[in-house]
């Protein structure tokens, strides 16, 4: 049986709406003209929308814009929309105008009704009231950089100091461990599993600092500005006013936009922290690259680590275990480069004038971003990392074969006896320390101490023992 509904009217006419809905006659006009894609804002921006609204309900209330009974009842259908109660009736679709007006119009809608049902005696208009001292124009930048903010701070960076934690565990744990280090995938001069993991570690970290640094990027908040920056039908000092709400609320260090005609007609800001997002993923994907080419195998890959077995690697080979968890991080990092792609082209090409009008999607790749990012970097630290094992008699015995083990000779023979020493081992299967025990080049005793792979992985330790 069909939903009953009813009518509702805004400056272009009448539309019919569902009876449910919270929504108005905008709203239903932006549902039926943007049919596009079935994405929706997430519960991050509508939560920025509902912050936003309530921060200037009381912005307005303190200016005297509003009446205080009109606001008390703003106030308390904002809380719904931030507490999530509300959510289903955010249904504009992200590929929609390029401000985001419709979507600016569905929270003055729902935020309206709802304060009709709070309190039917006292009407809230969506225009005149819910968005009083607003436009779309300074609202969804706002709510871009509110949301995005929020995202990153409890979201990623936990997510990325817990994955740094369980890499650097790693790192203690695998110190002892000496291996063969590759350049240009080929055999180098040895090195410590646990250096190489406090490598990956510090990647990770420093991915922490990045975020934190997008976060400062996107401190300036457009509100206020209204339709192109002047701050037109505001009251002087409202934008400083929602901003310091916001940062209250929040726990962000959220202030005014230095430059409204800035903050309004262009998003570098937004751009940048994109980024710094998109350089956390080219860091993550180099870490769960390595990670799974460490563990190939088990018999005729490098074999050094063993990955933990989460499930089984194909319907046909029995047996056979795949590194999911390494491609599973690898496809979250492909969606994030992806997302920036994606921010940097709307970005490029919808920055005209007075009004940046990609601001819908360049909203939606970041936050879907960095959702994804942080989950798949908390699942890979606790499905993967925590789990890895080292084959130490494996990593033993490829340093052992390596024909990079002469580096440490050629300060004592010289480089080129060194490199025909090399060839030679190559030629004749041997390794480096048969070869050079045959060709009698140095004592056994000498050839002991310029050939032991710990020294190796030390500043310093073989020029002390070459002299």
């Amino acid at each position: 049986m069909p939903e009953a509904t009813r009518i509702e009217k805004d400056s272009m006419g009448q539309m019919t709406v569902p009876v449910s809905a919270l929504w108005g006659a905008s709203t239903q006009r932006a549902v039926e003209n943007f049919p596009v894609s079935g994405y929706r804002f997430t519960r991050r921006f509508i939560r920025a929308l509902g912050l936003i609204k309530l921060s200037a309900a009381e912005a307005n209330a303190s200016f005297g814009t509003v009446p205080k009974a009109k606001t008390d009842l703003i106030v308390q259908a904002a809380q719904d929309v931030i507490e999530g109660k509300l959510d289903d009736h955010f249904v504009v679709d992200i590929f929609q105008t390029g401000s985001g007006t419709s979507t600016n119009m569905n929270a003055n809608e729902v935020i309206a009704h709802r304060a009709g049902q709070i309190n039917a005696n006292e009407k809230v208009h969506p225009n005149d009231h819910v968005n009083q001292s607003q436009s779309s124009n300074d609202v969804i930048p706002t709510a871009m950089h509110v949301s995005a903010a929020m995202a990153l701070r409890e979201d990623l960076i936990p997510a990325l100091e817990h994955l740094a934690k369980k890499l650097d565990e790693k790192a203690r744990a695998f110190d002892s461990i000496i291996k063969i280090g590759r350049t240009h995938l080929q055999d180098a001069t040895p090195i410590r599993l646990g250096q190489e993991f406090s490598g990956y570690a510090a990647q990770v970290k420093l991915g922490v600092a990045r975020a934190q640094n997008a976060i400062k990027a996107l401190r300036e908040l457009p509100i206020g500005g209204t339709a192109v920056g002047t701050g037109i039908n505001t009251p002087k000092g409202f934008g400083k006013a929602v901003a310091d709400l916001l940062a209250k609320k929040t726990g962000i260090d959220f202030i005014e936009a230095a430059n409204h005609f800035e903050a309004q007609h262009a998003k570098d800001g937004f751009v940048e922290a994109s980024g710094l997002m998109k350089t956390i993923a080219v860091s993550l994907t180099k870490v769960a690259n390595d990670i799974r080419h460490l563990g190939s195998g088990p018999r005729c890959g490098i074999g050094e680590i063993k990955l933990p077995a989460t499930q089984p690697g194909s319907s046909i080979m029995p047996g056979k275990v795949n590194p999911v968890m390494c491609e599973m991080l690898m496809q979250a990092c492909a969606q994030m480069i992806g997302a920036d792609a994606a921010i940097t082209q709307a970005a490029v090409t919808l920055g005209n004038f007075d009004l940046h009008v990609g601001m819908p999607v360049m909203a939606h790749n970041f936050l879907e971003g960095v959702r994804i990012l942080g989950n798949a970097s908390r699942i890979f630290a606790d499905r993967c990392i925590a789990g890895l094992e080292a084959d130490v008699k494996r990593a033993e015995s490829l340093v052992e074969q390596s024909l990079a083990m002469c580096t440490s000779l050629a300060p004592v023979i010289g480089y080129d006896n060194a490199a025909a020493l090399a060839k030679k081992a190559h030629e004749t299967g041997k390794t480096i320390r048969e070869m050079a025990l045959e060709q009698k080049v140095l004592s056994p005793e000498q050839l002991d101490k310029l050939l032991d792979p710990r020294d190796m992985t030390e500043p310093g330790a073989q020029l002390a023992t070459s002299g």
